[in-house]
């Protein structure tokens, strides 16, 4: 007889995941523990302001551009504020920098971390109700906590992150992070309030058949590698798949293998995705999934920031996949 739903075990809840492992870093003291439930909060209360946008205004542009030049939309600016303050009340963070600021910002605590964080990435696709999401890192602070936040303690290379991790606001609401010992994953329980463990130890196929790109910029785009690659790809049977939002394209290929690419341009010729922000956080969930990522010629996580708001090319996903991309390199 088929077991009733009503007596199936609702799972193990994000905090209390997080507690479980707390023992795997004695040197945290708890702080990164309650860093991350402070993210986790954070996101339910833009999850619940995505989920009635089309309800109250809070929805188009505002009028003004943020460091990378994208149009800021309402909600852009309203999820900065929202991330922002939960850090700033947490006070495990000593401060944060957003892709919607031109700088950090120093909470002036005692906290020993500091956040890199879009708040929520996927802008373009807000107003016609497409998948978007948010993509934060966590790393320990260069100076002496308590003293003021210099830019050394953001301008710190992907290998040294603490925690990644990213937040889909899709058909369900999922936070998938990383502390360096694989990948986890938690859908939202809305009628609970809480994350449940759904994804357990994800792992990256090491191959696959779809391939994410802009394909209307192929004439833009710098390395003719690019466009051998994709001819390739689509001999082999490949599928196009391109939502235009990061955290889902990326989000699709941890499930189903998959390589996503954003070369440079002739618009950007240093690409336009930014390295403390996106790529790091991604790279970092993508390799501990059993992936790779890199900008063309070295990895991601090994490039040295020299800027806050610094841009890459970043090609990322199954491992097969990326090593076929770096190969084709190497025949220019």
């Amino acid at each position: 007889m088929e077991r009733s739903r009503i007596a199936l075990p609702i799972g193990i809840t994000l905090d209390r995941f997080i507690k479980s492992k707390q023992d795997e870093y004695p040197n945290a003291a708890g702080e990164l523990s309650q860093l991350l439930r402070d993210i986790a909060l954070a996101s339910k209360v833009v999850n619940r302001e995505i989920n009635k946008a089309g309800l109250v205004d809070i929805m188009g542009y505002i009028g003004q551009q943020n460091e990378a030049g994208d149009e800021q939309q309402k909600l852009d600016v309203l999820a900065h504020i929202r991330f922002s303050r939960a850090l700033s009340k947490g006070g495990e963070a000593a401060g944060i920098i957003s892709e919607e600021t031109e700088t950090f910002t120093d909470f002036k605590n005692k906290g020993k971390y500091v956040v890199a964080i879009d708040p929520l990435d996927g802008s373009s696709n807000i107003d016609v109700n497409v998948s978007i999401g948010t993509i934060f890192s966590i790393y320990k602070r260069k100076t002496k906590p308590g003293t003021k936040l210099t830019k050394k303690d953001f301008l710190q290379k992907g290998t040294e992150q603490v925690a990644a991790g990213y937040v889909l606001y899709g058909s369900s609401t999922m936070l998938v992070y990383t502390t360096g010992k694989g990948v986890n994953g938690f859908t939202y329980e809305t009628t609970l309030g809480e994350y449940v463990l759904s994804h357990p130890q994800m792992k990256c196929p090491s191959d696959g058949k779809i391939y994410s790109i802009n394909e209307a910029g192929l004439q833009q785009y710098s390395d003719p590698t690019i466009e051998r690659y994709l001819t390739q790809c689509k001999k082999d049977g490949f599928t196009a798949r391109y939502i235009g939002s990061l955290v889902a394209d990326i989000h699709r290929n941890m499930i189903k293998g998959g390589i996503f690419l954003y070369p440079a341009t002739s618009k950007y010729p240093k690409g336009k995705l930014r390295l403390l922000f996106e790529c790091n956080a991604l790279a970092l969930i993508v390799e501990q999934a059993g992936g790779l990522a890199t900008n063309g010629s070295k990895r991601i996580l090994e490039m040295e920031p020299t800027g806050l708001h610094q841009t890459t090319p970043m090609y990322i996903g199954s491992k097969q996949l990326v090593k076929s991309l770096l190969g084709q390199s190497k025949k220019k």
